[in-house]
């Protein structure tokens, strides 16, 4: 799960990492009344949304204006940006082409920026370690650095049996360039990030830039916190930052019957049992020439109502010209999945290729399900033939 901005600041505050002044605002006249409370004379307003690139981003309406962050320096300007940017479409490298709906901004103190650097926090999944990742790089992608420049990223294994200690801020200071009264700001930063990646679950936490100011100390710029869904049982309080209008809809419906979906931009609808199988499923469509509209795991233990509300999520992307059902039964029987297919495709009234590969539990009666359902559903034999089928009756659909 994901929050915007000035929730993530808000919540690393509350550990100790340091950020700067500032308040959220959902109209001009309470962007202009929270810069009046801050010092000035320079602010920066912030469009809010779920995606990066907002300063080099441009509005749908107005493509060679100014970018989601604009510096101010009155109140009466801060009023003027707000009002460029509240109820617009913000464009980014993140949002494609469509963008997102700016539907508040934050309103933050300025700053003497001396430095611009890039921290984060993430689960290192090959060792198993919370690992700091840090680039004298700050303000740019870091895929970019990661690419043309790898030497100048700094990654920091913590052993979890031990947690972070004084030697793993001392060790990345000194590969960013900081010394003295930064060196001891930049430590500090990074342990308090430290204790609220642990605290709150976290996926990710970033920060770029991480400044250093014309004082010396170290402050978050920005920040983008990704919370582990998985442990949100745990955070209540948590969930209550969700912004469900940052979200798919489709994820959103997915999310009430516990389904593994992810949207995606293809043509065609998956809809398979097991990650690893719907991985292979979509390279497979690839392969044979289309894409996947969809990432859509529907589980071990599947319901004949489960598998109908995937099917209609995955009919209700405008996008989807046919729909590949693969299922391999163990614990997930055929007759389960063909039960719910058919109910789902009476219900909607299909309307695009339907192929379906069975293989496994109970296989031989969802097959006979499907066939006496007397729907234009397609059966195959394999998933090579199974993705072969899909792509050529989309072909001759179109």
């Amino acid at each position: 799960m994901n929050i915007h901005e000035y929730q993530a600041k808000e919540l690393l505050k509350r550990y100790g990492v340091s950020v700067l002044e500032g308040h959220v605002a959902w109209t001009p006249e309470e962007a202009e009344a929270a810069a009046s409370k801050l010092p000035g004379p320079v602010y920066v307003v912030k469009s809010q949304i779920h995606a990066g690139g907002r300063g080099a981003g441009r509005f749908a309406d107005d493509p060679n204006g100014k970018g989601g962050v604009r510096l101010a320096r009155s109140t009466a300007e801060v009023k003027a940006a707000a009002e460029a940017m509240i109820g617009h479409t913000l464009v980014t490298k993140q949002t494609g082409p469509a963008g997102r709906a700016v539907r508040r901004v934050y309103v933050e103190a300025g700053c003497d920026i001396a430095r611009e650097l890039y921290l984060s926090l993430l689960v290192d999944r090959l060792s198993g370690r919370i690992t700091v990742i840090a680039s004298t790089e700050g303000g740019m992608e870091i895929e970019e650095v990661a690419a043309s420049h790898p030497e100048k990223i700094l990654r920091v294994g913590i052993d979890p049996a031990s947690g972070i200690s004084g030697f793993h801020g001392r060790r990345l200071a000194a590969g960013l360039g900081l010394s003295g009264k930064q060196a001891s700001a930049f430590g500090k930063f990074v342990a308090a990030m430290y204790e609220a990646f642990v605290a709150l679950d976290c996926a990710v936490v970033e920060i770029n830039p991480l400044v250093v100011t014309g004082a010396g100390d170290v402050v978050a710029l920005d920040a983008k916190v990704s919370f582990d869904d998985n442990a949100l049982f745990r955070h209540p309080e948590l969930e209550k930052l969700r912004d469900e209008a940052e979200e798919d809809p489709k994820e959103l419906e997915a999310a009430k019957y516990a389904l593994n979906y992810v949207a995606l931009d293809g043509n065609i609808g998956c809809m398979v049992n097991g990650a690893g199988l719907a991985m292979a499923t979509m390279d497979i469509i690839k392969l044979y020439g289309m894409a996947p509209a969809n990432f859509l795991d529907v589980g071990g233990g599947a319901t004949k109502e489960r598998v109908t509300a995937a099917f209609k999520i995955i009919l209700s992307d405008a996008n989807v010209e046919g729909i590949l059902v693969n299922i391999f039964g163990g614990i997930m029987r055929c007759d389960v999945i063909a039960d719910g297919v058919v109910s789902a495709a009476r219900e909607v009234q299909l309307s695009v290729p339907l192929v379906v590969r069975l293989e496994g539990t109970n296989v031989d009666l969802g097959k006979q399900i499907l066939a006496r359902s007397n729907l234009p559903i397609i059966a195959a034999d394999n998933l090579a033939d199974a993705a072969a089928k899909i792509v050529q009756a989309v072909r001759e659909a179109a």
